[in-house]
């Protein structure tokens, strides 16, 4: 039965959910010498060819927006010196790149040399000499039923070689491209299109939609365009997703730090005396007395990572951390062994190792204080450092994360009240399904056998329970965030918006904190009205935004990631500097608002943008291409695209209500399309609050509820459903369902 419903209407649901106001990818125009062709005529058998292409094809690998491995494509050599030809879209935006050879041997990218969005080209530069390039072939100097031979990476089959022939040279949407009639895979994409004389006439791009054996190459004469005018971008300006802000962070000593989604993470050995290396915060220390927590957690307890403190910005600090399974306070004098001072070290209950701990430390002038998890460990009087700067320290190979940084004058956590710990332990206890576990077990020893087995089944019985609470914990704190973005959004708060949007992502992940995300962006504002006349325009004030975000800060539109759930959180856009039209419209919005210039969020049917008035004419400017201006045709043109009537001069502007339900909805199909029914579920319940009157979130909320095995709870929205009679549903069909039910 559950079967039947969910084939006869989950269609409709997946169709209204990801249909409705989804936004979508706009389109983006975007931005040596290859070495000469030789003029041999030998011609190669494939075999050869496969042979001597093999030393100059490589394969290249950019990272993830989570971390790990993000996607795989294909490239080839250019020039001795370590230019390396491929797709624009192989590379995404702002990712680590790998580029790896035939032998093995791998390069990082050390910058992107030349790249435009709109041919699909990219030309990367690795840190090597002495390459074996592949000729390319002069332009335009290949025709119709030509024979060719590519190589790529289909489907992660590094250095594949596949034959064909030149279908044909035509535009096709609005660009020439070769048409070849060999199939192009996931991978093949940037590999080299080559004649059997062994030059390039082309680059994989994309394949066909309707048939496996076609597939389109970007031309050559492109590429040699392309070498002639090259915009480099260093790779410290190209990584901006997981890059510490260094307004707020300074590293020290090498390693990896990264952050994201509210944590700092940091691998790799530092260059300093055990493997150190320190991350310190630029915020202003204020004079002792003063205390600075983190929350940390080690991968492995052999490894050594927790605070710095009083640190000079070099080798003299203290340091307070986790080691070996215990807890050190140390004080470091200068860059070796010798200067280096235990001033204390122990073992003790309160430290979890494997979990997270709370380090904290109190400074004082003549004193210092250390605190694990709220328990006073050491305390000892030394005064050999004062002033500096506080931050994160790690040590070896460690790899380690923090989250909740804190500097203040007093950061003690309040106790819980011995008689309400008590009553909530008794509540826990009345969960449990068997009081005289013990005595049960006792009885049973005598039989070991079956014990095992009975001990077996028991954990089997606990991890259940243990999933069930879980499950009942992440439903009380989407509840509780619920009411929060609902009564945010009656509020009178001038940035109820943005706050809002905020708390849209702690649904998801209960440690994002909103208050420092608050605090970030009015130091973002601070910077740009600063360097404001104090008699500036709207248009000067959005224009001072835009440079800001885009120009200076590396802010850009997601497009390797679109439908990754990050670009809907609100503080992961702020931390990783991507994101989808309506986030980055929130951005804008708010930092234009903080400027004491008014924008509006305007809806356009799959791509969100803002919009203000100058006199009687409406300017649409549109974040996710870089904050330009946007055409009151291209507007108009998504109108109709769409099915509706009107024109962006007409449409209303979209109330905050309206824009949280938007990215609600955003995160609902990409649920839908994981099959994460339970978190679509806990958005389309918001959306319901929202707008109770909307009879397309009910109908959602059933039908989920449905597909999730929980048809009572379905029949709520099915009643409301008839009984209200609303247009544009099929109520024979809601009637058929609910008399099913």
């Amino acid at each position: 039965m559950r079967r039947l419903l969910a084939s006869l209407f989950l269609p409709v649901l997946l169709q209204t959910a990801i249909a409705q106001e989804e936004d979508q990818p706009a389109k983006k125009s975007a931005p040596q010498k290859a070495e000469p062709a030789k003029n041999s005529r030998a011609l190669f058998t494939v075999e050869k060819l496969a042979a001597k292409v093999r030393r100059s094809a490589v394969v290249i690998t950019h990272g993830g927006r989570s971390g790990g491995e993000g996607g795989t494509g294909s490239g080839f050599v250019v020039s001795k010196d370590g230019l390396i030809a491929t797709c624009a879209h192989v590379i995404g935006e702002s990712r680590p790149l790998t580029v790896r050879f035939d032998d093995g041997t791998e390069h990082k990218v050390i910058s992107i040399h030349a790249w435009d969005a709109t041919l699909d080209l990219a030309v990367l530069r690795i840190d090597a000499q002495g390459l074996e390039p592949i000729p390319l072939a002069e332009e335009k100097s290949i025709s119709q039923g030509a024979e060719i031979v590519a190589m790529g990476a289909p489907h992660g089959l590094e250095f594949s070689v596949v034959r064909g022939v030149v279908s044909a040279v035509r535009d096709y949407v609005g660009r020439a491209l070769i048409q070849v009639a060999i199939p192009v895979e996931p991978g093949n994409s940037g590999g080299p299109l080559l004649d059997l004389e062994g030059q390039v006439h082309g680059l994989l791009t994309m394949k066909s939609a309707v048939t496996d054996n076609l597939g389109w190459a970007v031309p050559v004469g492109a590429l040699r365009r392309l070498l002639e005018k090259p915009n480099t971008v260093p790779m410290e300006k190209w990584l901006t997703i997981g890059r510490l802000d260094p307004k707020r962070w300074k590293t020290v000593m090498g390693a990896t730090w990264k952050q994201r989604a509210g944590r700092i993470t940091v691998t790799q050995q530092g260059v300093g005396f055990g493997g150190r290396s320190l991350c310190l915060s630029e915020r202003e220390v204020p004079e002792a007395p003063y205390e600075v927590s983190v929350e940390a957690i080690l991968d492995d307890e052999s490894g050594a990572a927790g605070l710095a403190f009083a640190s000079d910005g070099g080798d003299r600090h203290y340091g307070f951390y986790p080691s070996g399974g215990g807890l050190r306070l140390t004080r470091f004098d200068g860059p070796d062994v010798f200067s280096w001072n235990i001033l204390a070290q122990l073992k003790t209950e309160a430290y979890r190792p494997g979990d997270w701990n709370r380090l904290r430390v109190r400074v004082e002038e003549k004193k210092l204080t250390c605190f694990v998890n709220g328990e006073k460990v050491i305390e000892l009087e030394d005064a050999g450092l004062r002033g500096g700067k506080v931050g994160l320290a790690k040590f070896r190979q460690t790899v380690a994360t923090f989250r909740n940084f804190r500097l203040g004058a007093n950061l003690a956590q309040d106790l819980v009240a011995p008689e309400l710990l008590a009553r909530l332990e008794r509540q826990i206890t009345r969960l449990k399904r068997d009081p005289n576990h013990e005595n049960a077990l006792a009885k049973l020893s005598n039989s070991p056998d079956l014990a095992r087995t009975l001990l077996f089944r028991e954990a089997e019985k606990l991890r259940a329970q243990a999933d069930d609470l879980e499950a009942q914990s992440r439903a009380i704190h989407r509840r509780a965030i619920s009411e929060k973005i609902f009564e945010t959004l009656k509020g009178e708060k001038e940035d109820k918006l943005f706050r809002a949007a905020l708390l849209i992502a702690r649904l998801d992940n209960p440690e994002i904190e909103v208050a420092p995300y608050l605090q970030e962006i009015e130091r973002m504002a601070g910077e740009i009205t600063g360097a404001l006349p104090k008699d500036a325009t709207t248009a000067q004030k959005v224009e001072a935004v835009r440079n800001y975000l885009f120009k200076d800060n590396g802010f850009h539109g997601s497009r390797s990631d679109y439908y990754s759930r990050s670009n809907s959180y609100l503080n992961e856009v702020i931390d990783d500097r991507e994101g989808i039209p309506i986030t980055l419209s929130l951005l804008f919005i708010e930092l234009t608002r903080r400027a004491s210039a008014q924008l509006h969020g305007l809806g356009l049917p799959g791509h969100f943008v803002t919009c203000y008035q100058d006199g009687k004419e409406r300017i649409i400017i549109d974040p996710f291409e870089g904050g330009v201006a946007m055409s009151h045709e291209d507007a108009n043109a998504l109108i109709l695209a769409a099915g509706f009537s009107g024109t962006a001069e007409e449409m209303p502007i979209a109330d905050p209500t309206q824009i949280i339900s938007r990215m609600l909805r955003n995160l609902q199909a990409i649920a839908i399309e994981e099959r994460a029914f339970v978190d679509a579920i806990s958005y389309v319940e918001i959306l319901v609050t929202l707008n109770p009157d909307n009879p397309q979130e009910r109908l959602n909320r059933a039908l989920l509820h449905l597909q999730s095995g929980q048809p009572d709870h379905a029949k709520p929205d099915l009643e409301w459903i008839l009984d209200h009679e609303p247009e544009g549903i099929n109520l024979a069909r809601i009637r058929e369902l609910y008399q099913r039910l």
